[in-house]
């Protein structure tokens, strides 16, 4: 019997979505329920939007719920490396293979021409893929274009006609008509593989035989199968899970709600609690038993009892749980432990305590000082802001333009904050010290506390996005 693996493989590309370990904790549970073991894999094919950070707090986000696997760039493997960047010596010669059995072509299309196509498709109610422009290129002519130095992709073939059918481990059959499948890039231009064409060849060669993830990939089935089709592989089981939903069943977005595991944990939030939540999706239980550890969900679970129409996040019940998981699971000694270990959190005690140190009198102002860094809410109104210079109105611009920051900064640091804020109030034509009042009052709720960006680097991206969004959220739209 052939040894079930499943795999976790996020991008690093920002910070880690409840969505990754939701996504983890249906392969831990899964792993567990077949006697299996789970893997980790980076899949870093997107080189402009990966980083190393990215890399670092997804593995630390997962530690931090518990949730662990048997191979990885951490602990290395039979089948290392584990990142995709790292492998791409791998995938030429799979990519040749699908060249040379007539599974796949060479496209010399720009990116202009690809905008303006789709552009039309759109114009006329169209679904925008590939026209097939480079399909029938005559071998004499793909030698001509290479011969004048004209990149290409490589795109696989799809069938014109028909329906992809297959089964899937919650939706059962599931149909797609090949008519709606784009020919996927599989190589780009610079000889990187895409997510379709790494993922395939890698759950292959790591051997992995269950692929569960978010039904968002569900579309992507069809030109996974045929891959492994065109290349002689073993196709794996795939399970793909109904989305995370909010309690009014809108998709979860962190435009609405936070979403990265490291509010979570900063916020004061038990990782066994977020758990919790997360695995009562997973299984069916009697009402009144919802307080469950990891164990306990593993001999509950039961992928079929899963809900088509997606799991709630529901923060309300995720205080509950907490609130239980508080009262009810620690002693007096854990207790203290995990709030000494929440406080020391990225360095905000100590971090805190020594920027405070210089602008204190005495010992009894630290509380009034600080405690902006440990607070889960400010409660700010738009008097706070129209108490500023600034006002309001004009406070919500500087505002919406440092939360665009947030995401798009590289390296979180005092000194890479400060810099682009700087950038930011330079592009606006103004001095740094006339945006810094309404930021000041976002972070921390006063217009005078500790340095800024100093604050701002303590509290962490996830906190300061969150902040920014409650602070836009009771200030006027800005244009």
């Amino acid at each position: 019997m052939t040894p079930v693996r499943v795999r976790i493989a996020p991008s690093p590309t920002g910070e880690p979505h409840v969505g990754t370990a939701y996504t983890a904790l249906f392969n831990v549970l899964l792993a567990r329920r077949l006697g299996g073991e789970m893997i980790l894999r980076i899949e870093d094919t997107d080189q402009t939007r990966s980083t190393p950070d990215s890399e670092q707090k997804v593995m630390e986000a997962l530690r931090w719920l518990g949730l662990h696997w048997s191979e990885g760039p951490d602990k290395g493997g039979p089948h290392a490396p584990y990142r995709q960047s790292e492998r791409r010596h791998i995938y030429p010669q799979y990519v040749d293979k699908l060249l040379h059995d007539g599974h796949a072509f060479k496209c010399f299309c720009t990116r202009e021409r690809l905008d303006v196509m789709r552009e039309e498709q759109r114009r006329r109610g169209e679904q925008p893929k590939y026209d097939g422009l480079c399909l029938h290129l005559t071998p004499e002519e793909v030698s001509a274009k290479e011969a004048e130095g004209i990149p290409h992709v490589v795109r696989m073939k799809v069938p014109e006609t028909g329906e992809c059918t297959f089964e899937d481990g919650v939706y059962g059959t599931v149909s797609i008509p090949w008519a709606s499948v784009d020919m996927q890039v599989l190589m780009k231009a610079d000889g990187m593989p895409t997510y379709h064409m790494a993922n395939v060849v890698d759950d292959h060669l790591m051997k992995i035989t269950h692929v569960a993830r978010g039904e968002e990939w569900m579309s992507s089935v069809p030109k996974h199968l045929l891959l492994y089709r065109y290349l002689g592989f073993e196709p794996p089981q795939f399970m793909h899970l109904p989305l995370l939903r909010n309690p009014d069943r809108t998709k979860l977005s962190k435009r609405r709600n936070p979403t990265s595991i490291s509010y979570f944990s900063s916020v004061g939030y038990l990782p066994e609690a977020l758990l919790n939540l997360m695995g009562l999706g997973f299984v069916s239980i009697a009402e009144g038993d919802e307080v469950m550890t990891l164990d306990e969900l593993a001999a509950a679970f039961d992928p079929g009892s899963m809900a088509k129409g997606g799991a709630v996040f529901d923060l309300q019940k995720l205080d509950y749980l907490n609130g239980r998981w508080l009262r009810e699971k620690l002693d007096e000694d854990g207790f203290r432990a995990r709030l000494l270990d929440w406080a020391m959190m990225n360095n905000r005690l100590a971090g805190g305590l020594e920027l405070a140190r210089t602008r204190i009198a005495r010992l009894g102002d630290l509380p009034d000082l600080v405690s902006f860094l440990f607070r889960s809410d400010l409660n700010l109104t738009r008097a706070d802001f129209e108490a500023t210079k600034n006002g309001a109105e004009d406070s919500a611009v500087v505002l919406k333009a440092i939360l665009a920051m947030v995401d798009t900064l590289p390296e979180w640091s005092r000194e890479a904050i400060e810099e682009e804020v700087r950038r930011i109030a330079d592009g606006m034509g103004r001095k740094l010290r006339v945006v810094i009042p309404p930021i000041f009052v976002a972070m921390s709720g006063s217009t005078r506390s500790l340095p800024l960006f100093d604050s701002m680097a303590l509290l962490g991206r996830s906190i300061v996005r969150q902040r920014l969004k409650m602070a836009l959220a009771v200030l006027p739209d800005a244009p």
